[in-house]
């Protein structure tokens, strides 16, 4: 499964990313590499709840 984010510049610093497919998935990490381990466990969240 191909699941697309949309990554953003944090302002206070960091990052944060929004999944458009999976309505209210939403994380935030201080590196990119936080970022996508904290994406991937949003992202496995959202589906055991709402798939």
């Amino acid at each position: 499964m191909i699941i697309q984010a949309i990554i953003h510049p944090a302002e206070e610093g960091g990052f944060w990313a929004e999944v458009p497919s999976l309505p209210g998935c939403l994380t935030e990490g201080e590196s990119l590499d936080e970022l996508k381990v904290n994406l991937l466990d949003a992202v496995e969240g959202w589906l055991e709840v709402c798939a």
